[in-house]
């Protein structure tokens, strides 16, 4: 019987298995001993880790489930350290208003789909409803859910200004008052009440762990959004840091990471597809270059969200949609839409008037040159890379949520990072950036049971990734089939 059924098995006898499991005669892939995957066990005591070892011989303590992964590969869960769970790929916001039934249905699978490539942790770098997370996390299956909280942005900024006026306070309400701005902003708003201090305390107060800012000059119709200054940021980061919460930053350009890095970021939220007045340069140039050195030299996180850009690219590829995953992340009715020329209403955001499909293909390719040149020098360097999707970034139904990150690893892959690179990203890196790995990360005694089962190693193919077949959250196990769309309904 394959792993999978067995555990299928346990779970259709005992919903609620409680005590121990041990996952045993299993090759252990696991960061802090990257050049030791060995055959070892590991028992499993309710929620956490209690024991870890490596060789053959150990026998199973009295009364533990015993799970045999001969064959297989025992990993941490993945961590995706920037998702934005209160959208839903491919709507905008008043089209997910309007279809309330389809869009819950999304909702009730897009937890499962996360955990079904094995990512058991996401931090939410704009948590814009608490109320929304909570119900998340009151779901009977979901991955350990972090966040930002409200994201603190200047006012009528990125991204606030891509919100109608009336409704862009109600939305992005952690905003931080800006006296030039005053006949832009509703009286009822109070300088006194939206200043750095009060937008930092109002996210700490959130429980977050982290904090999200933007330096974003806008695109499209909009390209003079005003942007935090060299001063305002900077007391971002003081009180940031006094509050215990890491700093995230939203910035794609040279010019926005270099105002990030030189203002003591501690994670960028992009890659760097924006060289400004170099774009047209064929190799990396010399103040990119420079810059990126500034970035490992000081530790800086850094997440490439390579998808962003793909995600948008999936509107001209005419194969995207009968992507065979897609059937086993989103539910029927939902994928049904998408096809249809109303489910296709953002293509006209991603490409101008009159535009071809190459021609919107061809358009794309220049940042993602730039975006490969920026992270095949950073991989070279070894730098502090961070798995982060974005997901969605957009409207687009170019993201979603477990093959999103799956895509990122494979984009990642072909850009120059290495295997392991990837997977210390979406392990340890994640973890020891955001405070979070006393409890995430590695294998180890003491740590949340959030594993992968998988077929292969990740060390060896970026295909291992698609091979997960059992994930344990908090020591419960879930076959990955259990995970996919219900379509019998």
């Amino acid at each position: 019987m394959k792993i999978a059924q067995f555990i299928a098995s346990l779970l259709v006898c005992a919903p609620a298995i409680a005590g121990q499991t041990w996952i045993t005669n299993v090759k252990l892939v696991s960061p802090e001993k990257i050049d030791r995957i060995e055959t070892g066990s590991v028992l499993i005591d309710n929620e956490r880790i209690v024991r870890v070892e490596r060789g053959l011989g150990s026998k199973a303590p009295a009364g533990a489930t015993r799970v045999d992964g001969k064959g297989y590969y025992l990993t941490p869960g993945l961590i995706d350290s920037h998702v934005h769970l209160f959208a839903v790929p491919g709507m905008s916001f008043a089209q997910s208003a309007q279809m309330t039934a389809m869009a819950d249905a999304y909702f009730a699978q897009m937890p499962r789909s996360y955990l079904y490539y094995g990512y058991t942790t996401v931090i939410d770098l704009a948590a814009g409803s608490r109320e929304f997370i909570d119900r998340v996390k009151a779901m009977p299956l979901h991955p350990d859910i972090y966040d930002c909280g409200a994201p603190l942005v200047i006012a009528n900024g990125y991204p606030s200004a891509f919100i109608a006026p009336e409704k862009r306070f109600q939305m992005f309400s952690n905003f931080i008052y800006d006296p030039a701005q005053k006949d832009r902003i509703p009286a009822k708003y109070k300088a006194e009440d939206y200043t750095v201090a009060k937008g930092v305390a109002r996210v700490k107060a959130d429980h977050a762990i982290c904090l999200k800012t933007h330096y974003e000059r806008g695109f499209g119709n909009q390209r003079n959004l005003p942007v935090m200054s060299t001063a305002m940021y900077g007391e971002v980061r003081q009180l940031s840091r006094q509050a215990n919460l890491v700093l995230v930053t939203h910035g794609n350009s040279l010019e926005s990471q270099t105002f990030a890095v030189n203002g003591g970021a501690d994670v960028l939220a992009h890659g760097m597809w924006h060289w400004g007045a170099l774009n047209n340069s064929k190799e990396l140039p010399d103040e990119v270059r420079q810059l990126l050195d500034k970035v490992v030299d000081n530790n800086i996180g850094y997440q490439p969200t390579m998808q962003v850009l793909f995600g948008l690219r999936a509107y001209v590829d005419p194969d995207y949609l009968n992507t065979p995953a897609l059937a086993k992340l989103l539910p029927p009715a939902m994928l049904a839409w998408l096809k249809t020329p109303e489910g296709n209403w953002f293509k006209e955001e991603v490409a101008e008037e009159g535009e071809t499909d190459e021609a919107v293909r061809q358009g794309m390719e220049a940042p993602l040159r730039r975006q490969r040149q920026v992270v095949a020098y950073l991989a070279s360097r070894n730098a502090n890379f961070l798995f982060g999707t974005d997901t969605p970034s957009s409207p687009t139904y170019g993201n979603i949520p477990g093959l999103n990150g799956y895509l990122e690893m494979q984009n990642l892959r072909n850009a120059g990072l290495s295997l392991e690179q990837i997977f210390k990203a979406a392990t340890i890196n994640n973890a020891r950036a955001f405070h979070l790995d006393k409890d995430l990360g590695t294998i180890e005694p003491g740590k949340v049971a959030n594993l992968v089962l998988m077929k292969e190693s990740p060390l060896k193919d970026i295909r291992a990734y698609d091979t997960v077949d059992t994930i344990w959250i908090r020591g419960k196990p879930a076959p990955r089939a259990t995970l996919a769309v219900d379509r019998s309904n």
